[in-house]
């Protein structure tokens, strides 16, 4: 049997099919009933279904779906392997506290960093005993490019560039690439130099739509060995979190 887990974003729903803890299908949409959960179901002979949604309706084919499978919505109630100490567990957004669970089923016995660099750059620790007390949300890189354009009177609004790599600018346009991309580099050593004070054997898992480009810069960087890119964190959270509800 396999379980189906539904990952309903802002931007995006991603849908993934996992044979115990292995991603044997994955799509993604812009819209969340473009995909057919019956039919999938039925091709993968889907045995359990978890569904982490940013929205506060439920989409009119999960709706159709549950009518005929068991659904766990996942929310900050539900039972999970991560001793959750934040002090506001009802406003912790669902995607930081699956990948903090992601992370500790690659890492179960490590402190882990994770680095989440999507519209949004969150920063969430959990340590070597699945204790998770909270963590950073900073400005993603195209939220700073629009910020730059959008507070300012003259400054133009500037595509990011991931093979920026000057220390300066010589115009108007590398100067905001110099500014945003190496603040923002700076921003994520700094941080890693701080967790790493602190944690002698600490691991770093980057995820969002950004990794690619913060996984580059880090590979060729003093934190080499401690760096990881999971693009699917959220997912093997989600799908962890599901098997924990039976273990």
């Amino acid at each position: 049997m396999n379980n189906l887990i539904i990952d309903i974003g802002n931007t995006f729903t991603k849908i993934a099919v996992f044979n115990g803890h292995n991603i044997i299908n994955f799509a993604k949409a812009d819209n969340v009933n473009a995909h057919n959960y019956t039919a999938i179901c039925q091709a993968y002979m889907i045995d359990k279904i978890i569904v982490s949604s940013v929205a506060d309706n439920t989409p009119e084919k999960l709706s159709a779906l549950a009518k005929k499978k068991e659904i766990l919505f996942f929310n900050h109630l539900s039972p999970s392997p991560i001793r959750n100490h934040y002090l506001s567990p009802q406003s912790l957004g669902l995607d930081r506290l699956a990948a903090v669970i992601g992370a500790k089923k690659i890492y179960p016995k490590k402190p882990v960093l994770v680095i989440d660099a999507g519209t949004c750059i969150t920063y969430d620790y959990v340590d070597e005993s699945s204790n998770y007390y909270g963590g950073s949300i900073s400005l993603g890189l195209n939220m700073r490019l629009n910020a730059l354009n959008q507070q300012t009177q003259k400054l133009p609004l500037v595509k990011f560039d991931d093979t920026f790599a000057q220390l300066y600018g010589a115009n108007t346009v590398q100067s905001i690439l110099s500014g945003v991309v190496n603040g923002t580099l700076a921003e994520v050593n700094q941080f890693i130099n701080n967790y790493n004070a602190h944690n002698a054997d600490l691991k770093i898992i980057l995820c969002g739509g950004d990794a690619a480009f913060f996984d580059t810069r880090l590979k060729n960087s003093i934190f080499a060995h401690q760096v990881i890119c999971e693009p699917h964190l959220v997912l093997i959270g989600l799908n962890t979190l599901l098997n924990y509800q039976n273990d």
